[in-house]
């Protein structure tokens, strides 16, 4: 999979504050570079608390779900946009389908 775009989660984990999550996200980038994910299940097999939220929006837990991230996941092509990396009460703010 292509991941668009691995500048957000830098800079989420370079920010200040944050910067406990960079070994997390950094496994999820590698992860999902290396992936060939055709599907929901394809993820949970890499991530099993990953969920669905609609509209081609799925939400990942990280560092043991104090922070979340959206994506956007076009299977058909192999790419993943990045729509929001934040702590778990920030995400509480958000409609994650819709980001």
């Amino acid at each position: 999979m292509r991941v668009v775009s691995h500048r957000r989660l830098v800079e989420f984990y370079e920010a200040e504050g944050h910067g406990d999550s960079k070994t997390a996200l950094e496994r999820w980038y590698n992860v999902a570079e290396k992936a060939d994910w055709r599907n929901l299940s394809d993820i949970k097999v890499d991530f099993p608390s990953t969920d669905y939220v609609g509209n081609q929006h799925y939400v990942f837990n990280i560092k043991g779900n104090k922070y979340r991230l959206v994506v956007v996941v076009k299977f058909t092509i192999s790419h993943l946009f990045v729509r929001f990396v934040g702590t778990h009460s920030e995400y509480n703010k958000i409609d994650a389908s819709t980001i």
